[in-house]
């Protein structure tokens, strides 16, 4: 064996500890099912949402957003490449304007460059008597989405789930929606060691990937019937990113099947696809035209490969997660971090040139280390994808790997996001220069943190192979202000500047087939026509 194949086995194998390592150690926030926590101090007064956003006017891009291959794309064709945050409520109410999210808290992602939120919905909210829909629960979500919107936010609908119900000290499925066959759910590790650990959690996922029949209905369908609802109240938003099909599935008492290295599970992953084209035959009954994420197996996020099918739909995307086994070992010795983020990359990459999906990286972080961050952020620029980092707060999370008090941009959304209820240092991490919107094809961009200067090139060509874009077509670079507190220099080769500050516009130049944008610590700019 080479010592290259080598490696990566032996990355493989402390993959799979990593894993079953986690499980016999819960997180201390995790070892109890947990309780909306006492209201916290009301809203600080002082605060004002329109100066904060006064350092970058974001807009929706031009809807639907669709996808060229690998890319998101805007209603003009550009390339569309978001970052931003997860904001999921995992406690009852499920909603997060119940924990304080609100105009404050999206004026301020919108003046840091952020420009879409994950946004949890929970199916015990939605159905929780089956075929009984909370419409004022889907309000309150469409409530938000809206606010989000208005700041010129996307928001990507997450059915999120971890360990499939409080009974198993987790969030997602209803009660009705429990089978256990009749165990009970002991022993009582927290996350994520249940998953492992508790033979009640694995089988309640396993009568749910057999379909098993709860109330005249297979627990499937009963699903794939909440998501139709779902998609029929939220079908023509154009504040809509996407939908996100089932967060972190679980392969129950599989698992183990499931952690040989470079290869994964393909068995279970025929059942995922066959779950998610399920699933998404029943949202295009509702919403022929929302981009639809599909995930794979919870392995996938440490570095395993997946063999993930294509669903045949049109507007299908890949949502996946990048998480890095002992990451505070890793960042201490420089060890298996960069290995695992590339491997759950280029796995990303496989999966979109067999399928044809687009690419998003829709969680990562659940920690306040800037250089797990910045390294999960420049390799996301490396394989151009755009990003969702795990999460804007921590709000009592009692399914976390890291900690609810060290996982959030801010700490507590019921206050101003100023001042000391933001980690800075978090901030700074993720608030860094990027494309988001290219009227043309990527071909490189990133961000050195160590001299401030951004770099971005692309062919003006179209990405879904169509042609060119017209001269004087517009790309946007969110510039935030965090990063070039004194402002910023622009150098362009074959484009002019429009506007400048929070966002950067320029137009590409008559005859422009490629083109160059340098942004560093200065003032001025230097036009390419």
């Amino acid at each position: 064996m080479s010592n290259k194949r080598a490696g990566r086995a032996a990355a493989s194998i402390l993959a799979a500890i990593a894993l079953t390592a986690a499980a016999i150690v819960p997180s201390p926030a995790a070892s109890h099912a947990a309780a909306r926590p006492a209201p916290p101090r009301a809203r600080a007064a002082a605060h004002s949402p329109a100066r904060l956003l006064a350092a970058s006017s974001l807009s929706v891009p031009p809807a639907p957003i669709g996808h060229a291959g690998r890319w998101l794309t805007d209603a003009d064709g550009r390339v569309l490449l978001v970052t931003g945050v997860n904001m999921v409520d995992k406690l009852s109410p499920y909603a997060p304007d119940a924990v304080g999210f609100g105009a404050d808290d999206a004026a301020f992602l919108a003046a840091n460059g952020f420009d879409a939120v994950r946004l949890g919905v929970i199916w015990k909210a939605v159905e929780p008597e089956p075929g009984v829909f909370d419409d004022s629960y889907l309000a309150r979500i469409a409530a938000t989405v809206n606010l989000l919107g208005s700041y010129g936010i996307v928001s990507l609908l997450d059915f999120h789930q971890d360990m499939y119900n409080e009974e198993f000290q987790g969030e997602g499925a209803p009660d009705w929606a429990v089978d256990t066959n009749g165990l009970l759910a002991f022993p009582e590790l927290g996350f994520p060691a249940n998953y492992f650990l508790q033979p009640a959690l694995q089988t309640a996922y396993d009568n749910f990937w057999a379909n098993t029949e709860v109330d005249g209905e297979g627990l499937q369908d009963w699903y794939a019937g909440a998501w139709q609802h779902v998609a029929a109240y939220f079908a023509g938003n154009p504040n809509l990113l996407g939908y996100d099909i089932y967060n972190e599935p679980f392969p129950g008492s599989s698992i183990w099947g499931c952690l040989v290295p470079a290869v994964g599970c393909p068995a279970q992953d025929a059942v995922l696809t066959a779950f998610d084209k399920k699933v998404t035959t029943a949202i295009r009954q509702a919403d022929p035209d929302t981009m639809i994420f599909s995930e794979p197996w919870l392995t996938y996020d440490v570095g395993y490969p997946s063999s993930l099918g294509a669903t045949g739909d049109a507007h299908a995307g890949f949502s996946f997660h990048d998480y890095c086994p002992f990451a505070g070992i890793a960042v201490l010795y420089g060890l298996l971090c960069p290995s695992f983020n590339t491997s759950v990359f280029s796995n990303a990459d496989a999966h979109s040139s067999q399928t044809g999906d687009a690419l998003l990286l829709t969680e990562f972080g659940a920690t306040d280390d800037a250089s797990v961050l910045s390294s999960v952020v420049a390799d996301a620029a490396q394989y151009k994808v755009g990003w969702l980092v795990w999460a804007y707060c921590g709000c009592g999370d009692p399914t976390t790997s890291g900690s609810p008090s060290t996982e959030g941009i801010v700490y507590n959304p019921e206050l101003a996001p100023t001042g000391s209820n933001v980690d800075e240092t978090m901030l700074t991490a993720l608030a860094v220069p990027h494309p988001e919107l290219v009227a043309g094809t990527p071909e490189s961009y990133s961000y050195d943190t160590s001299t401030s200067v951004f770099t971005l090139d692309y062919r003006t060509a179209r990405a879904d192979g169509t042609g060119t874009f017209p001269a004087g077509s517009q790309t946007t670079v969110a510039i935030p202000a965090i990063q070039y507190p004194s402002g910023y220099q622009v150098v362009l080769t074959g484009a002019k500047e429009v506007s400048s500050g929070g966002l950067l516009d320029l137009a590409s130049c008559p005859g422009a087939t490629q083109v160059t944008v340098t942004v560093q610590p200065g003032s001025g700019v230097q036009n390419g026509c």
